[in-house]
């Protein structure tokens, strides 16, 4: 037996031997690379026998000795790096994966606390076991239907999953929708409007911007102003909320912005409750009134337009107003506010939106889906001080601000003559240009001229502004070295259609672009 265990012994340390002398060769082979000493006496062993061309090819050697070696430092220095942020990456899997099992834990125990909650429910009730289902499909019929909610006043707080809009129902149910007898004109508007920003906020502007931004108003939902920094987009905004005593609710676009949640929010399946936000908030508290609401989407194209509000520019397209509806949750709770039917919210009448847009190298281009959806208007001078009439803030009905718009519309809509005109700018952008505009641009442009001659501005300004802003805006897709000839031929025939006094705003447009090639 003593022969075998030392026949074992020997046997098995020809194999660990041979392990050893791997990693000792290993070990051995790196201080070899980095033994200074012996680099230094092959040097000093050879130096008597080195002429003056072979020293420098000594000193090239040495270099790219010295730099193969910091290579090998480096190399090894990242492979352990690499290791080590695996490693942590790997430990923080498993502690996210022993996290997750936990929370499963957790949900798991809910749902049979839940279970024994409804198993006592029913025990009390006196049900047999089968007849619970039917008892909580009754129960999600009727909130499907809306033909039974809950008292705002009894809700428990703890069942309620929209917290700031059942505020709202509490502060609003006894509220009366109030008429505030208004009387002024459009033309008067743009006045008390141009006066009061300026008496009570020191805020300047020209008698045709606001005629332009009230026109916006009413041609669509969505206006967009533009223009350089500074220049008072922002302002503009909040002077029209502070204006009609209902505060415009800035919202301000982050470049993470990805999808509609950022605007209304999203469902926490692990709270279960909404995160609302202030413009979901605002929404749901103008559906309760007559007044004019504002949102301002502040520096809107820091982020893809067409990503987060996408939905929304969507729905404003719809030809019914009751269609404009927007699915906050897909299932119904009892608790859920009083305006919100079957999980879906109507956007109220009497909201506009207004987004801001500094066009500079930190922005996204907006698209033409965007833009033909909106009514941008150009902020790029500051307005002059002028010594204005003090004039007070005043609440406005939308339904009355809408029927001036609507009134306008039916006394001036554009005359034969202009529109043999556009139409033939129309063939003539198709012929030279190749660029033509569909139905929604023409509609859109019919009301914004309308509103804008009853605000005090004449026709032709309002189609010459409505066209560089809308459709000449289009050149910009093209290539302008391309179109570069044929600007002074346009320009041409906007002088013999519309006259050389006509039509300034496309002119400086088209010059601007000629400019840019």
């Amino acid at each position: 037996m003593n022969t075998f265990v030392r026949f074992l012994y020997e046997f098995m340390s020809v194999f660990f031997s041979g392990i050893a002398m791997i990693f000792m060769g290993f070990f051995n082979g790196i201080i070899q690379m980095f033994n200074v000493s012996e680099y230094l006496y092959l040097i000093q062993f050879y130096k008597k026998d080195l002429g003056i061309g072979e020293w420098i090819l000594v000193v090239i050697a040495i270099i790219v000795l010295v730099v193969l070696l910091g290579l090998i430092v480096l190399l090894i220095y990242f492979v352990i790096r690499k290791y080590i942020r695996f490693r942590k990456t790997l430990v923080e899997q498993e502690s996210m994966l022993e996290e997750i099992g936990e929370l499963n834990n957790e949900v798991k125990q809910l749902v049979e606390e839940k279970e024994k909650i409804l198993a006592m429910k029913v025990s009390q009730l006196g049900l047999k076991p089968g007849e619970e289902a039917e008892i909580l499909d009754e129960e999600d019929a009727t909130a499907e239907d809306g033909s039974q909610k809950s008292n705002v006043d009894d809700v428990d707080l703890a069942d309620v999953r929209f917290s700031k809009l059942h505020a709202i129902d509490v502060e609003y149910k006894d509220y009366v929708v109030q008429k505030y007898n208004n009387s002024f004109t459009l033309e008067e508007l743009v006045e008390l409007f141009r006066n009061f920003a300026a008496s009570k906020l020191r805020l300047y502007y020209t008698t045709n911007m606001i005629r332009l931004f009230i026109s916006a108003l009413s041609a669509t939902r969505l206006v967009i102003l533009q223009g350089i920094s500074g220049t008072g987009k922002t302002s503009l905004a909040y002077a029209w909320g502070k204006f009609i005593r209902r505060d415009a609710i800035i919202a301000s676009v982050q470049p993470s912005w990805r999808d509609r949640t950022e605007l209304f929010g999203y469902f926490n399946e692990f709270t279960k409750k909404f995160n609302e936000t202030e413009v979901l908030k605002k929404m749901y508290e103008a559906g309760y009134t007559d007044d004019v609401y504002v949102t301002v989407l502040d520096e809107m194209n820091i982020a893809r337009v067409e990503y987060y509000f996408a939905e929304m520019l969507s729905i404003l397209e719809m030809p019914s107003r009751d269609e404009w509806v927007i699915e906050l949750v897909p299932s119904v709770w009892d608790t859920d506010p009083v305006r919100l039917n079957a999980g879906k919210l109507k956007i109220p009448d009497n909201m506009w939106y207004i987004g801001t847009i500094n066009n500079d190298d930190s922005t996204f281009a907006v698209t033409d889906k965007v833009y033909d959806r909106a009514m941008p208007i150009d902020i790029n001078d500051k307005g002059q001080v002028f010594e204005p009439i003090e004039t007070d803030s005043m609440n406005i009905n939308s339904s009355y601000l809408e029927s001036l718009f609507n009134k306008a519309k039916e006394n001036n809509p554009l005359s034969e003559e202009m529109t043999k005109k556009i139409n033939d700018m129309d063939d003539y952008v198709i012929k030279h240009f190749r660029i033509a505009f569909g139905n929604r641009i023409v509609k859109q442009m019919k009301d914004f001229v309308a509103t804008y001659v009853e605000c005090g501005g004449t026709e032709v300004d309002g189609v010459d502004y409505y066209i560089a802003r809308k459709i000449l805006r289009k050149f910009e897709q093209l290539n302008l070295a391309y179109i570069r000839d044929e600007i002074d031929g346009f320009i041409e025939f906007l002088d013999k259609s519309f006259g050389k006094e006509n039509f300034q705003e496309c002119k400086d447009y088209l010059l601007r672009l000629k400019k840019m090639v």
